[in-house]
């Protein structure tokens, strides 16, 4: 089979209104895979990102965030102020030169400025406009702000994750803004796939919140069901004992372990020396097993300490039971599977120097995947994108600038 002769999505060019994480890393896997991304900015109010942690040395700054320039990589980076009339017009003609827009604002901005879809279908009838807020662009809550930890707390992740005699923990993070990035990447290709066959444009109404809830499945059709609320219940699952992060050999040292059948039950035993114990009737079955769950993880957890969390990984593994050693950021980086696959991509960033970048995850048959440039510093490319790509004159560039259109 003939592989492409350019990134599968070479020619579709991207206006990113998009701060925080979840609409910038739609625009950032598009970039991966060849499209062209011009993400839009202002000085007036600075994106949360670039004020994020991690910093470069530890020294904030705001071309200094990884978490930021990890969720911009790829992209033509500009300014724009948006409250200034030629501002908006610079903006206008933005809309006329793309083939996709994202927008992640609290609905009703965009249509502030006329760049609702409304109004920027009038400027360029093929756009595809991906609006992707918390709540969706309609609804009693549509209009109600907020990050991803408060999606991720209404979305019902909160009420699940922890211990049992303890208030909710959360997952780690903006959880729902990394669920809702790559399924707006499947709607943007959806659309412009039905672009290529009809002509036609569309508005993509995602909501972050929404688009979350097949991530907690299981509670919900259990809800459903039974009327039944699952509880937190720590690392414990009802279908698997033992099932949960045990500690190993070494400071801060743990190995997860999932145990769903009795035949896998009896090959951790013999693979931690202790056979007698399989046909213990406290744990031969799984109900014994749920019903004596302290004793067994308190058991298992006393075998787990004599071993190192990767070489206890393998063993178990070649046994035939899940295990996983609980990887820090240094084994992460380490991580043989991950080179193998270049996973991380390092590029030279202008004022972090070398930094990692995170790759999609899947490759295609063509090589595409692989971040290309490091994220833009504050307005970096906003000469060349207003001129160069835009068409303005250099006097004109340069009268714009003086009267604060790119700040």
């Amino acid at each position: 089979m003939a592989l492409p002769s350019a990134p599968i999505l070479e020619g579709v060019n991207v206006l990113e209104f998009a701060l925080a994480a979840a609409g910038p890393l739609v625009g950032a896997l598009l970039s991966d895979y060849g499209a062209t991304v011009v993400h839009v900015e202002t000085r007036v109010h600075v994106d949360i990102l670039r004020t994020a942690p991690p910093f470069k040395d530890n020294q904030p700054g705001v071309n200094r965030s990884a978490y930021h320039a990890n969720y911009n990589r790829g992209k033509y980076g500009v300014t724009l102020n948006l409250g200034h009339p030629k501002g908006l017009a610079i903006a206008r003609r933005l809309v006329a030169w793309c083939d996709v827009l994202v927008e992640n604002m609290t609905p009703g901005i965009m249509g502030k400025w006329g760049l609702d879809y409304a109004g920027v279908s009038r400027i360029n009838r093929r756009v595809i406009m991906l609006s992707m807020s918390q709540w969706g662009q309609t609804g009693p809550f549509s209009r109600q702000k907020g990050y991803g930890r408060q999606a991720v707390a209404a979305s019902g992740f909160g009420q699940v994750t922890g211990w049992p005699d303890r208030g909710p923990s959360q997952p780690y993070g903006a959880y729902t803004d990394f669920t809702a990035g790559p399924m707006g990447v499947l709607a943007v290709l959806a659309a412009l796939e039905y672009r290529e066959r009809t002509g036609e444009g569309q508005l993509l109404d995602l909501s972050q919140i929404e688009s979350s809830l097949h991530f907690l499945a299981p509670p919900l059709m259990d809800y459903a069901a039974s009327r039944r609320e699952t509880p937190r219940n720590g690392n414990r699952c009802v279908s698997a004992a033992p099932h949960g992060a045990f500690p190993c050999q070494g400071e801060d040292a743990w190995c997860a372990i999932a145990v769903t059948s009795d035949e896998e039950w009896r090959s951790l035993c013999g693979a931690l020396g202790c056979e007698g114990m399989a046909d213990d009737p406290r744990f031969a079955t799984l109900p014994a097993r749920k019903r004596h769950e302290d004793e067994l993880e308190d058991l298992v957890a006393s075998l787990t300490r004599a071993y190192p969390a990767h070489e206890l990984m393998w063993v178990l593994q070649a046994a035939g039971v899940s295990a996983g050693a609980v990887q820090s950021a240094t084994d992460v980086f380490a991580d043989p599977q991950l080179r193998h696959r270049g996973h991380f991509a390092f590029l030279e960033h202008q004022e972090i120097g070398r930094h990692a970048y995170d790759r999609a995850g899947f490759l295609l048959s063509g090589g595409e995947g692989v971040p290309r440039t490091p994220a833009p510093c504050f307005g970096e490319h906003n000469a060349y994108v207003f001129t160069e790509m835009l068409g303005l004159s250099g006097e004109e560039f340069a009268s714009l600038l003086a009267s604060g259109v790119f700040d």
